[in-house]
């Protein structure tokens, strides 16, 4: 028996001992190498810190900034990573592509969305894409052909709502991925939709995951997705090349239908491009929409000033009229509640960059090759920046704190969301027709996650009745 119990305290002694000594070793293998590094820890060789960091979510940011500071090294998403959470250096990181900093997305988001997805590439190459991507998601397409669009799809999708309970997160998700693959393809749209749609969702999922191409992985579910996905794309592309008709969607002007002045893209650069169209308005405006609804649920009296703007619209116009660029940029106050949603909801935590030489940051020296994670979650809760950060008030909007330097929920600079108008275009026409059509309240306790992603792992479920 004593022998027994030695043993076991023996092996238990030894475990902690090779543990201990596995984590110091990839410690010092990396501060061996790379002199100048800013304090922190790497956590376990291949793995590091991604597990405590997807668990913990902020509180992992929070408990480094408490020992560390605002600026310290880790190992996340399978890179060596500097995370800074300082203001002033995060502007700068942002706005300072062109001096050895560019985009540095995870090996997991890159492998799956493409590595010609515009978030992916720099220099050149960006600027290129960036202009192909302008042309089909820009302002000037928004205002002459997608906002009607928009608007005949958001009054089919928010029909007979009336007298159910709906879940709103599998509702703004399903609306998300339609429209998208409405203005990607529109005559192919509802042929392909539902063998595109399951392989969409487990890309989507694969995208913030560990790199480890095994089976059962996240990771490996995702490739798989996308390769379905690649493959469906390029036959519709094949297709369309055949019959050689004309197609006013996205699809139709980056194959040049539109436009034949202007350089042509390779097959590989458009479904990418289309990727990427689907994927981040899946991201941020499904989330957006699904907040929105949770928070003027809870506010009556912003719900209350946000109805009033919408039955000031339809006032003006005959039943069955669409809303047009001009009753969008009248939707002051609808743009405050989008804005205060993404804040508050923090549906981007931040940005990832990557160093392609040498770079010092607030004193330290930053290898070639680290990435760089711009996490700007904090300042969304910065009193300074917005009094009382917790609470959900629109109205702060108003005062034109879109423009302030600190605003960052678009990104800065030349990395400034391309999809920014199509996005706030989307939710507000979502909004306008749930609004002048129904009023709802919650018909369940349902639990929210803000990390990593804004979600509700339950679904978000609201009683709709007729307004």
């Amino acid at each position: 028996m004593a022998f027994t119990f030695i043993a076991i305290v023996g092996g238990v002694l030894f475990l902690f001992c090779f543990f201990s000594a596995l984590l110091r070793w990839n410690e010092v293998r990396y501060v061996k190498k790379n002199k100048g590094l800013p304090p922190g820890t790497m956590g376990w060789p291949l793995f590091g810190e991604t597990s405590e960091f997807l668990k913990q979510g902020p509180n992992f940011m929070k408990n480094k900034r408490a020992r560390y500071g605002s600026f310290f090294k880790s190992h996340i998403l399978g890179s060596p990573t500097i995370i800074s959470m300082d203001e002033e250096l995060n502007r700068y990181i942002l706005m300072n592509e062109s001096k050895g900093i560019v985009p540095g997305y995870p090996k997991s988001m890159v492998d799956i969305l493409g590595n010609c997805n515009i978030a992916a590439v720099h220099g050149s190459t960006h600027k290129y894409l960036r202009g192909a991507l302008l042309s089909i998601i820009g302002p000037t397409m928004v205002r002459d052909q997608l906002l009607t669009k928009i608007d005949h799809f958001m009054r089919s999708h928010l029909s007979n709502w009336d007298n159910q309970v709906l879940d709103i997160q599998s509702k703004t998700k399903e609306m998300t991925f339609l429209l998208s693959l409405m203005m990607v393809v529109s005559m192919e749209s509802s042929r392909i939709s539902d063998s595109i749609m399951p392989e969409y969702f487990k890309m989507v999922s694969g995208t913030i995951s560990l790199p480890i191409d095994l089976p059962g992985t996240k990771y490996r579910r995702g490739c798989q997705a996308r390769k379905a996905l690649v493959s469906i794309l390029r036959e519709v592309i094949e297709e369309r090349r055949k019959s050689q008709e004309t197609h006013r969607d996205m699809l139709g002007v980056l194959m040049g239908n539109d436009d034949e002045s202007r350089q042509k893209l390779s097959d590989e650069e458009i479904i990418d491009l289309l990727i990427a169209v689907m994927y981040s308005g899946y991201e941020t405006v499904s989330a957006t929409s699904m907040m929105a609804v949770k928070y003027l649920q809870d506010h009556p009296k912003a719900l209350e000033e946000l109805r009033e703007e919408h039955l000031a619209i339809r006032q003006r116009k005959k039943p069955d009229e669409p809303i047009d660029f001009n009753d969008l940029k009248s939707m002051r106050f609808t743009r405050a509640v989008i804005f205060e949603t993404a804040r508050l909801a923090t549906i981007v935590n931040g940005v990832l960059r990557k160093t392609i030489q040498d770079v010092e940051l607030n004193g330290y020296l930053i290898p070639k090759g680290w990435k760089i994670y711009v996490f700007i979650r904090e300042i969304n809760y910065d009193p300074f920046l917005y009094p009382e950060p917790l609470k959900f008030n629109p109205w702060r909007w108003l005062q034109s704190l879109e423009s302030k330097n600190h605003f960052l929920v678009f990104g800065r600079g030349t990395r400034l969301c391309p999809g920014k108008d199509l996005g706030i275009a989307e939710i507000s026409t979502f909004l306008h027709y749930l609004v002048t059509r129904y009023r709802w309240e919650a018909a369940g306790d349902d639990k929210l996650v803000k990390f990593p992603r804004v979600s509700a792992p339950n679904g978000l479920h609201i009683r709709v009745s007729s307004y």
